[in-house]
């Protein structure tokens, strides 16, 4: 279920998961401003350190098989996107998080899957269909740990 709210004069859009999930999980509205959302989805930062494990994993965020970084003890990682290095220094915490959320806001040809955003999408896996890849947390997680990659 997708839900959006119009508030003093701003769309708002929110995200119903599927699965039983925590109530503070349950619809995370969020703001485009410009180029980035301002806004955390929890409101609440985000765990670096678990940001990173979200990053690296091969079976959670899936970024190493597009991106590379500074990560010694990861091997074949991608070329097809930029490096995760420097991203703090890059982008800033808005910049980062839309981009995690849904890249094709900046880039509709982009390859890169959008995280958070269910509606208008095509070729998405039966499991996935109208549900997040990535929890409101797991975005804040991901945003916190690649906000420390400084060049």
């Amino acid at each position: 279920m997708i839900a959006c709210r119009i508030i003093s004069g701003a769309l708002l859009l929110g995200v119903g998961l599927a699965a039983p999930v925590n109530a503070d999980e349950l619809w995370h509205p969020y703001v485009v401003v410009n180029d980035g959302i301002p806004r955390s989805l929890t409101g609440q930062p985000g765990n670096p350190a678990h940001g990173r494990e979200i990053v690296t994993n091969r079976q959670e965020g899936l970024c190493l098989l597009c991106h590379s970084g500074p990560f010694p003890e990861a091997a074949f990682q991608g070329t097809l996107a930029p490096n995760l290095a420097g991203a703090g220094s890059r982008w800033s915490v808005p910049q980062l998080r839309l981009r995690i959320i849904d890249a094709s806001r900046l880039n509709p040809s982009t390859i890169m899957p959008s995280y958070y955003r269910v509606d208008d999408l095509t070729r998405v896996a039966h499991s996935y269909a109208g549900k997040p890849i990535l929890s409101g947390e797991q975005i804040e997680d991901v945003v916190a740990f690649l906000a420390t990659l400084r060049d």
